[in-house]
């Protein structure tokens, strides 16, 4: 007898039904609740279990058992309950867009719940309150994507503050591990601007929680990596939005003079966006630049061999068209870089922030976006950065040249973060730290195995140069890892595990707490 045998679902507490798995897999469908059999349905199909075992990174494929497609917040509940009341509970993943890149949307020989089937029920949806006085929010499904909130606020007027680069991941997603982008050191991550969730425990309660309310909760679920709870609503800050933004690249050979631009521009006013990336020899044509701006700084690169680019954003409304410029003179006039190596755009808000979507495209059409992604994202003391661009960018990423990125470095303002919530950010004292993006696509002809071989290099060298770095979107292989990654959190981290989902059922593609 397999394992399958082993789970009773239980719906509404007193319905029991035993899973059998003798017959093949192929296009069964398992009941959940004899009372409700077109709603609660786990999708055991071909199709269905490829969809639930994969993701974008394409590093790590772990089959479950099969996929629900939920229709309404109660066939969560009734999942959950069932697994947290069975005498074998089993394990439950929540997969928004199916953006993780490390296996943690997957649940082996348990169930993932495919949270993108609530919108074909309008469930939660996306709800803009609030007035001019006591200020505006949006409630929003936990399933759904950040474009789609774009698009539903904007016709208000207004939208959320803080954002991720790439639109098309889910709320519950990026609320799970903190969202993060250039609007960061001026708002806050995503995270810490939700004011209220509603989340189904690990026990199957579905939870209101807010700073004033179930506090522990609300705060362990920010950037908690799915591990308390099932986020199904949050309630997120909405300001008014600008029509049109300024938005400007500006090229550096010195490493010093663009970190130091880059912390300036994060802790004075102008500027509504910071980012950095770097520029190799072997870095693809960047649709932002002309031919002839790309021609000069592909000379540059391979002049210099690496190149900093600072990008910064300045927001605006079509009446202050007059005055911006003067501006961002004053800005650029406090700055160390080459006025002759300052690029620009002027394009909507909207083009702006759903500016990833066009070259995902591109991508798709050369069959390059569905391949290998062996990320590793860090954020590194902001005391060690200089050690980090010598001993990690230029000697192992420049050097090695395994991949074309991209490859992002920019400061975060820490002032906006709140220490009680899940989120790791460096352990020290600095009022900022910087976030490293090494976005590694792995082609045709590259073996994803090899950058997982220069990630692990890289994680070697932070480890005896003590650079004290944490892991963003975390993966480790054994408890000690995790532990550390945590540091003086573990202990709250593991009490509210044991609180809210003491049976360990969520989440398990995380590995932190059913490590193998």
């Amino acid at each position: 007898m397999d394992y399958y045998s082993l789970i009773p679902l239980i719906i509404n507490i007193m319905v029991f039904m035993t899973l059998v798995s003798s017959r093949p897999l192929l296009n069964t469908r398992v009941l959940l609740s004899s009372n409700e059999p077109t709603n609660n349905n786990i999708c055991t199909s071909t199709s269905c279990i490829k969809t639930a075992s994969t993701d974008y990174g394409s590093l790590i494929q772990e089959l479950p058992y099969g996929l629900l497609q939920p229709s309404s917040i109660s066939d969560i509940i009734h999942l959950v309950q069932s697994s947290y009341n069975s005498s074998s509970p089993f394990p439950i993943a929540a997969r928004g867009n199916g953006h993780s890149v490390r296996g943690q949307a997957m649940a082996k020989d348990g169930v993932v719940m495919d949270m993108s089937s609530l919108n074909n029920n309008n469930v939660t949806g996306i709800r803009v309150s609030g007035n001019s006085s006591l200020g505006f929010y949006v409630d929003v499904g936990g399933e759904q994507l950040w474009i789609d909130v774009l698009r539903a606020t904007l016709p208000h007027g207004l939208a959320p503050v803080s954002w991720t680069d790439y639109l098309y991941l889910t709320v519950g997603g990026t609320i799970s591990n903190a969202g993060i982008s250039g609007q960061a050191s001026f708002h806050g991550p995503q995270v810490s601007n939700v004011l209220e969730m509603d989340v189904v425990s690990g026990k199957g309660d579905l939870i209101t929680c807010s700073k004033s309310m179930n506090s522990d909760l609300f705060y362990a679920v920010l950037g908690g990596l799915g591990q308390f709870g099932i986020i199904t609503r949050a309630r997120i800050v909405l300001d008014h939005a600008p029509t049109r933004v300024k938005w400007f690249k500006m090229v550096y050979d010195d490493f010093a003079k663009f970190t130091k631009d880059q912390e300036h521009l994060i802790t004075n006013e102008g500027f509504n966006y910071v980012e950095g990336s770097l520029i190799l020899k072997n870095s693809p044509s960047n649709s932002f630049f002309s031919s002839s701006e790309q021609h000069l700084i592909n000379s540059l690169a391979s002049e210099n061999g690496i190149l900093y680019c600072l990008e910064a954003v300045k927001y605006y409304h079509d009446e202050i068209i007059y005055t911006i410029e003067e501006e961002i003179l004053m800005i650029f006039s406090t700055l160390n870089v080459n006025l002759g190596l300052i690029f620009n755009k002027d394009v909507t808000f909207f083009d702006f922030l759903n500016r990833v979507r066009s070259e995902e495209l591109v991508l798709q059409s050369l069959g390059l976006w569905d391949v290998p992604h062996p990320w590793l994202n860090l954020f590194v003391p902001r005391s060690r950065i200089a050690d980090f661009n010598q001993g990690v960018l230029v000697d192992i990423v420049q050097k090695q040249s395994l991949s074309s990125g991209p490859f992002l470095i920019y400061p975060i303002n820490r002032k906006k973060w709140d220490n009680r919530m899940s989120v790791v950010t460096p352990e020290d004292d600095d009022n900022m730290f910087y976030t490293v993006g090494l976005l590694n696509a792995a082609g045709p002809t590259t073996d994803p195995a090899v950058i997982e071989k220069q990630n692990k290099k890289i994680l070697n060298y932070c480890e005896k140069a003590g650079i004290k770095i944490k892991q963003y979107l975390p993966h480790y292989t054994n408890k000690a890892g995790w532990m550390n990654h945590f540091g003086n959190k573990w202990s709250a981290f593991k009490a509210m595990k044991e609180q809210f989902d003491p049976k360990m059922i969520l989440s398990p593609g995380q590995k932190i707490f059913n490590l193998d």
